[in-house]
């Protein structure tokens, strides 16, 4: 069916194409639920989004149920998980096409798992990747402004999230969850559907919650979690998590023992030391690729020597970001550098130089267009006990280049490599 579009897309006039191809990957949808016999209906289906969060929340989620005993399957921008199996989400997309999905819940089905976690984003709705999943569940982590040029608007990107929200309205599962970050301005929207169980989430229902170097804890019903991931950001993540799963009955208790032995997040504030002592320098890697998701990166670590490594989210797109990013960037770090991410058939400098015009003290500003070069300048330049922060790819497997051409490219491996050469 993807040739029968790709042959279309040659003859067929762009007006027209648009007209066609939501109903194509509506088929598309359809065929594929067929075709894999209606898999969610055999399995408890929960979907996370939301715009920042999202995998945190899947990976969380997943690890809690299956320490309360359930065998879970789990689909993330990260990885692809089927109970102990894992496989690494090399799509560069979160909710792959072509059938993947249904596949993926067929495979979780026929493996014996009860549980699935989907990480669901605007574009696998836009794309309608979430219809004719029957849901239990939706967490919604918080709303700002992304893909604005690929949706039209910012209602249009909120529309397309609500619309995850209107399957679970729409499954035939009982009863159905809806678990919403009330907190954010947006929430509410998301627990304005008539199911069985609406819970909102909140700071306010936390008695304490502090912030340390490397975890951070938070007190529930007089139980003290800790969580092993730094930032306020991760505090909302695991109150998401823990929110869900209490309401499918995983006591605290074993939430509680289940953080303490949560595995690290790969590509989300995920550390690396370039002793074993930890006092030289910390490396940290991170998706962040929003403004407000870099802002609460860079606060993850106040009152620290910071070298902050920036790129951007893929050239072509969200275009109005890059002087704001560059802007934040020179607010909170000591130095700047400035480097390559996923130009596609944008001149990657052209990126770099329009997140430069956010940089009023150009002193703090470097530009190294080799992205490992401007690791490796990162690690050099950094002070003993300071941090170098990479935002943008996370766990991205490629930098996009024109064409659609791709480099290998794994920001945790190579600073690993370059802390080695230190």
């Amino acid at each position: 069916m993807d040739s029968i579009l790709y042959q279309l897309k040659r003859f067929i006039p762009k007006t027209v194409l648009r007209q066609i191809r939501p109903l194509y990957h509506f088929l598309l949808a359809y065929t594929g639920a067929v075709w894999y016999r209606h898999p969610s209906r055999h399995i408890t289906v929960v979907a996370v989004t939301g715009t920042k969060g999202k995998s945190t929340v899947t990976e969380m989620t997943a690890h809690l149920l299956r320490t309360h005993g359930f065998k879970v399957a789990s689909l993330s921008t990260i990885r692809f998980m089927i109970g102990d199996e894992e496989t690494k989400n090399l799509f560069k997309m979160t909710t792959p096409g072509r059938f993947f999905v249904q596949r993926f819940l067929r495979q979780a089905v026929d493996a014996g798992c009860t549980h699935v976690v989907l990480e669901m984003t605007s574009e696998g709705a836009k794309q309608f990747r979430h219809r004719f999943i029957e849901f239990d569940a939706l967490i919604f982590t918080n709303l700002s402004p992304e893909h604005i040029e690929s949706h039209g608007s910012f209602e249009n990107y909120k529309n397309a999230k609500l619309r995850i929200a209107g399957a679970v309205f729409r499954s035939t599962k009982r009863p159905r969850y809806l678990v919403a970050n009330t907190d954010n301005e947006h929430g509410l929207d998301f627990l304005n559907f008539a199911v069985e169980h609406k819970i909102g989430y909140s700071l306010h229902d936390i008695s304490l919650y502090t912030l340390q170097k490397e975890s951070v804890t938070m007190v529930i019903d007089s139980t003290t979690i800790r969580v092993p991931l730094v930032g306020l950001f991760n505090v909302y993540n695991a109150l998401a998590a823990t929110t869900l799963a209490r309401a499918l009955g995983v006591e605290l208790g074993t939430i509680e023992r289940a953080f303490r032995s949560l595995p690290p997040v790969h590509g989300r504030v995920e550390q690396f030391h370039s002793d074993k002592d930890k006092k030289a320098v910390t490396a940290v890697v991170d998706y962040a690729h929003t403004p407000d998701s870099l802002k609460q990166f860079y606060e993850a670590f106040p009152n620290v020597p910071k070298v902050c490594i920036l790129g951007n989210t893929g050239g072509g797109r969200d275009t109005w970001k890059r002087p704001e990013m560059g802007g934040i960037a020179a607010r909170y770090c000591d130095q700047v550098i400035l480097t390559n991410e996923d130009p596609y058939d944008e001149n990657p400098r052209k990126i770099v130089e329009d997140m430069a015009k956010g940089i009023d003290d150009k002193s703090k500003l470097i530009i190294i267009m080799d992205r490992r070069e401007a690791i490796r300048a990162a690690l050099k330049q950094a002070p003993e006990g300071g941090y170098v922060l990479i935002s943008g790819k996370g766990t991205d497997p490629y930098i996009m280049g024109p064409n659609n051409t791709r480099q290998v490219w794994s920001d945790a491996e190579v600073v690993k490599e370059e802390l080695a050469r230190l």
